[in-house]
């Protein structure tokens, strides 16, 4: 029943972004009467706050007082008014404030930008709107922004201002909206078009990122900014293989390395052991001739005796050498036979292995570092992390993680905003990464209802209640794109003074 709630959805950060791109409408009403019309584009910059060129507003300079703001978001079925809190006429920028439902705000990439790389333009252009609107109603009804592609020109300045000119295709209408890169992070404010005159290509001006970023500073209007190079999550994946494959391959090196020290131990062992045996040998054979030597002597001397007629003393020397020389044969039956044995504290061949990490044992308090080459970063902080890993899952004290394998999960539907967040901690490798996906507003709520199934809201040791998580959470994963928009990688050390367990 959960599974039929929702398909898998389709993760594009392009479409991502036009879910904070606004229309942004003013009329003008003296007496009672509609003296000026005008509409452009804007971005929410915060859940409540739309930038948008200066000239879309240009209405309030002319009927002061007398002018309606209106902001229709690309989706749901309300439009909201607003008002201005912030203008700079010189930099063709401004900040709108508006009351209703929150939209998901668009980070600002400040990283530089490749000349010929993709650029996509976002907003509501005139001309599409002449073609297809049937009445003014239609300016206030929710549409999702058109988008345009071309590639970044380069930078140029424009009446004392850093603008971008690209080839991405703008119209009337879409002042005010973003000019975009391939992750859908904001470069740009699209603000004025060359005019193609005798077959004349045009061109299209966008208010550069950083006109941009000290606009808002000024405006005390905080802001998501990204400097990370925007990166496909299929080549992250490709990286984390390659990342793995070098790392697997490390190990068998290793393994081989310490194998063939075994061996070289072994050999060194065998040989000290094969001299010591034959030096032995040598000896025990050095004694027994020097025993028979000493016995012939014995039995000579009792001959030498025997003749001078002292019977006696004969009698005493022959017994002592039969006994030696006995001995002697006894010590040379009994030598070594020359068999090379390894020592008992010497193994064949030993090649160590990584400690073993119990998935349940508390590892206590991790220092989590970003790790931005196995990354792919959209709009969210990758400010490093402090993490608490209890026993059985249980992160920070409060929050349970569910099996899954021998790493855990969470995953984060939270009530405002259209992201999900999937949590995975790795004991073993002590890796942290968080997968966001960005979802428009009909998806976000068939992903909350199989959300509202789960139950689990603290930690809990019951092996049953992690069980019931891990399939409720499989239910959500089954909904979600094939790829996230985002990635995020940290790696993780036992924080300062702390120390992990195994098991």
């Amino acid at each position: 029943m959960l599974l039929s709630l929702v398909g898998p959805a389709r993760a594009d950060d392009i479409s991502a972004t036009g879910r904070g791109v606004v229309r942004v409408v003013t009329i003008a009403i003296v007496e009672d009467e509609v003296v000026g019309f005008g509409h452009g584009s804007g971005f929410a910059v915060a859940p409540n706050r739309i930038v948008t060129n200066a000239h879309v507003v240009e209405l309030l300079t002319r009927y002061p007082g007398n002018v309606v703001i209106g902001i229709v978001p690309s989706e749901g079925s309300k439009s909201y008014q607003g008002k201005v809190i912030a203008i700079d006429a010189v930099h063709d920028l401004a900040l709108i404030e508006f009351s209703g439902a929150p939209l998901p705000p668009v980070a600002l990439y400040t990283g530089p930008i490749s000349e010929g790389g993709m650029v996509t333009a976002l907003g509501y252009p005139g001309n599409v709107d002449l073609a297809t609107a049937r009445s003014a109603v239609d300016y206030i009804h929710p549409l999702s922004p058109i988008r345009t592609e071309g590639v970044f020109s380069g930078r140029r300045q424009m009446s004392g201002t850093d603008v971008l000119l690209h080839t991405a295709g703008i119209a009337r209408g879409n002042s005010g909206g973003p000019l975009l890169d391939p992750c859908g992070r904001v470069i740009g404010v699209n603000s004025a078009i060359t005019r193609g005159e005798e077959g004349d290509s045009s061109f299209g001006f966008a208010i550069a990122d950083s006109e941009l970023a000290a606009f808002l500073t000024k405006a005390k209007q905080p802001f998501q900014a990204v400097g990370t190079p925007c990166t496909s999550i299929a080549e992250i994946d490709k990286a984390d293989r390659e990342a793995d494959a070098q790392a697997s391959a490390a190990a068998d090196a290793a393994k081989r390395d310490a194998a063939g020290k075994a061996v070289l131990a072994r050999e060194a062992a065998l040989t000290a052991a094969r001299d010591a045996a034959d030096r032995q040998r040598e000896n025990v054979m050095a004694i027994a001739t020097l025993m028979l030597v000493l016995g012939a002597m014995a039995i000579g001397a009792g001959g030498l005796l025997d003749a001078q007629a002292m019977r006696r003393k004969a009698i005493w020397a022959w017994a002592i050498g039969g006994l030696v020389m006995v001995g002697a044969v006894v010590v040379f039956m009994l030598r070594p036979t020359g068999a090379t044995l390894l020592p008992a504290a010497t193994p064949a061949a030993v090649v160590p292995l990584a400690p073993t990490v119990s998935s349940t044992a508390p590892l206590g308090k991790l220092q989590c570092r970003f790790v931005p080459e196995r990354s792919r970063v959209v709009s969210s902080s990758t400010t490093d992390l402090t993490l608490d890993w209890g026993k059985a899952g249980c992160m920070n004290g409060r929050v349970q993680y569910a099996e899954n394998g021998s790493k855990w999960d969470r995953i984060l539907v939270p009530a405002e905003e259209q992201t999900v967040s999937v949590l995975q901690f790795d004991p073993a490798t002590l890796s942290y990464v968080t997968t966001r996906y960005f979802l428009g507003a009909a998806e976000m709520d068939s992903v909350r209802k199989i959300r509202s199934q789960v139950t689990l809201k603290a930690c809990s040791a019951d092996e049953a209640d992690r069980a019931n998580l891990a399939t409720q959470q499989s239910a959500i994963r089954t909904a979600l794109p094939a790829q996230p928009n985002e990635k995020i990688v940290y790696r993780c050390t036992p924080a300062s003074g702390a120390a992990t367990s195994g098991g």
